[in-house]
């Protein structure tokens, strides 16, 4: 399988000639759906969603789909069938992947900012995308896909996230928040707790890697 780092937290799997497309959002960068058989999304910030793109994707191709909570499902109402609540424990099939659903609840950013659901995706028993939050999921993680910069978060959260996943591998997603000097400080933090392999990685957008 072929992972594909798209912008921020936007990820690309392909197997053949299947696609899947998980959290398109505003910051993911041009044209993300083309091609994609199946969407993903986690939850509804425009980080993550992009309203318009993915109406536009699924108003362009009566074969696509898409799996989110059912919050995000509602907005997509009119493509009827095509959308796919969803919520912890089910488990299903988006372009020929097999995905497991896993939590409930985006992280908490302030007690005065309403808590969100957030759905994170267990990927063919190879890749986990937590959304935002630190979701551990009742399966093994090959392959981790780590949050590394949000107003949710504090380091020393994704470090215990990491060791209490202990994926074989890991990449950045929630990155694009960083500039140079915040990446390289980044960098040498995510050392402290590393994966199987090493620390968890930054890939530049449009970087692919076989997982």
């Amino acid at each position: 399988m072929l992972l594909t780092k798209l912008g921020h937290s936007c990820v690309r799997l392909e197997n053949d000639d299947r696609r899947l497309v998980i959290d398109p959002g505003v910051w993911s960068g041009p044209d993300v759906l083309a091609g994609a058989g199946a969407i993903l999304v986690t939850h509804e910030h425009p980080d993550h969603l992009d309203d318009q793109a993915v109406r536009a994707a699924l108003a362009a191709d009566a074969s696509l789909q898409l799996w989110a909570n059912e919050t995000v499902a509602g907005r997509f109402a009119e493509f009827g069938g095509r959308i796919h609540a969803v919520r912890h424990g089910d488990i299903f099939t988006a372009a020929g992947f097999d995905v497991h659903v896993y939590g409930s609840d985006h992280a908490l950013i302030d007690s005065a900012i309403p808590v969100v659901r957030n759905t994170g995706f267990a990927v063919s028993g190879r890749v986990f995308h937590p959304g935002d939050s630190f979701t551990v999921p009742e399966e093994a993680v090959p392959v981790l896909l780590v949050p590394v910069i949000a107003p949710w978060l504090k380091f020393g959260e994704v470090a215990d996230y990491i060791r209490a996943i202990a994926p074989e591998r890991g990449y950045w997603i929630h990155d694009a928040l960083l500039n140079d000097k915040g990446a390289s400080l980044i960098e040498n933090l995510v050392k402290i707790a590393p994966a199987a392999s090493g620390p968890a990685s930054y890939l530049v957008p449009g970087t692919s890697v076989e997982v």
